[in-house]
């Protein structure tokens, strides 16, 4: 078998921009804050990747002002954990430094909450959480809150069961939109978790969200990576037309130990709780999708190729009919014509996930390999079988999600490209959307199986009562 020699061209991105000043900006952040849409291409917004700059080069936004946040959520999402990379707080202490002033920290779970901020304060960030109250709801805070607490950013991270909806207890962003109107919303994904018959609810948000003219951003961080940034920049710099999209997404199960994600009712499925992300990569490269035209298959707990041996959970408890696939298949055509194909695995075991997105147009080959521990990126180019390397070192795609948002509702002018907002609320929909068109797909597909079966072993026994 012949060998593939890759070369390798790694990009150190390194900034020479100057601290940034605030000034009138020709283009008002609300020309940036969202994605848009193109008729059937590819060509959403993207960023210069030598403007992605790792959190140690950087340097804190500048001004003497407070910048008041609250954060809505208490768990890993915005505190961090052993599980991965994630910790939105973090980030936003480097960004702004000493004007970082967390108003409120709003959870139901008050001691979790008064946890994690009794450690923030026992740390080096003191100035950010010494006046950080803890509240229950929203609503709780609204009613205390003092003129000099009013958020300059809302940044939302709770379970996404509990938003995405127009259901009281369930519509934490028309709560925001409501008390408090053009403060800019981070959100996390997916936007929610919820019956598909509230799909609709979703779209109805992003109406408002858009109509509020509030600059948005939801955490879809894998656009921001230098490695994707690159691929478009390939991509837009040879006016090459996306083919096909090749997704795959191998967790590793045995690492997986809550209950909730192995029940359907409560995470929704792996593919819209977690294979979210490279559902909304193929996306980014491919434009929207034709959502008929989505099929699927599913390899499922009770065949005989779905056993799993060190799953950590208790699967008897969830009802037969709510435990997860450990297969997902998929394949659609997009409106531009080209085709995408998605894998979700529940296979793997140990820790490490195994993931990869291929972009294919004429002549090239565009394929990101580890996205979310080691970024590399493989090309191939017309007139060379060789397939080109590059790394990215010291990349942080969460970082720069909150960098990129934090500038432009600051409206920071050094360049009007710099700063762009990669997913809007109702890009993220698209994105829901399209992961349960998968999930449903799947699910038809496996009853159609079990009823041909069913049928079939109808017809044998009654041909067996006939002899």
């Amino acid at each position: 078998m012949a060998s593939t020699r890759r070369l390798s061209s790694t990009l150190e991105m390194t900034s020479t921009k100057q601290p940034a000043s605030r000034r009138g900006s020709e283009r008002r952040p609300a020309d940036r804050r969202g994605s848009g849409y193109s008729s059937g291409a590819s060509r959403r917004p993207s960023i210069d990747p030598s403007r992605l700059i790792p959190m140690d080069k950087t340097t804190h936004v500048g001004g003497a002002s407070d910048f008041n946040v609250v954060f809505i959520g208490a768990g890993n999402i915005m505190f961090g954990s052993d599980e991965g990379p994630w910790n939105h707080s973090f980030r936003f202490e480097h960004k702004l430094g000493l004007r970082l002033k967390v108003v409120a920290l709003i959870d139901p779970a008050i001691e979790r909450a008064t946890a994690v901020l009794q450690k923030k304060c026992d740390s080096f960030v003191i100035s950010a959480y010494q006046a950080t109250r803890v509240f229950k709801t929203l609503d709780d805070f609204v009613k205390n809150m003092s003129p000099k607490d009013r958020p300059r950013a809302i940044v939302v991270g709770s379970p996404p069961m509990f938003r995405g909806t127009l259901q009281p207890g369930r519509d934490i962003e028309m709560q925001i939109l409501k008390h408090f109107p053009g403060v800019a919303i981070f959100m996390e994904k997916p936007i929610a978790t919820g019956p598909k018959h509230e799909l609709e609810e979703s779209f109805q948000i992003a109406k408002a969200i858009s109509d509020s003219k509030a600059i948005c951003s939801v955490g879809y961080m894998l656009r921001y990576l230098k490695a994707v940034q690159k691929m478009k920049q390939i991509i837009e710099e040879n006016e090459l037309t996306v083919m096909v999209t090749i997704a795959r997404y191998a967790c590793a199960y045995e690492s997986i130990a809550k209950p909730d994600w192995w029940d359907k009712s409560k995470s929704a499925g792996p593919v819209i709780e977690q294979g979210t992300h490279f559902c909304d990569l193929s996306r980014y490269f491919g434009g929207e999708v034709d959502i008929a035209s989505v099929t699927a298959h599913s390899l499922d707990w009770d065949e005989n190729a779905g056993h799993l041996s060190k799953v950590r959970i208790d699967e008897s408890k969830i009802a037969p009919e709510n435990r997860i696939p450990r297969v997902t298949a998929a394949t659609w055509k997009y409106d531009s014509g080209a085709v995408g194909s998605f894998i979700h695995t529940a296979t793997l075991q140990g820790h490490n996930y195994s993931c990869e997105l291929e972009v294919h147009a004429d002549g090239y080959s565009l394929k990101l390999v580890n996205p979310y521990v080691q970024p590399m990126l493989y090309v191939r180019r017309p007139g060379d079988d060789h397939e080109q390397m590059y790394t990215f070192p010291d990349d942080d795609p969460f970082f720069s999600e909150v960098s990129n948002w934090i500038d432009i509702i600051e409206d920071i002018e050094e360049d009007p490209e710099a700063a762009q907002i990669l997913s809007s609320y109702e890009d993220a929909c698209r994105t829901y959307e399209l992961t349960w068109a998968i999930r449903e797909a799947s699910e038809r597909s496996r009853a159609a199986r079990l009823a041909a079966s069913k049928a079939a072993a109808t017809v044998f026994e009654e041909e067996g009562e006939a002899e």
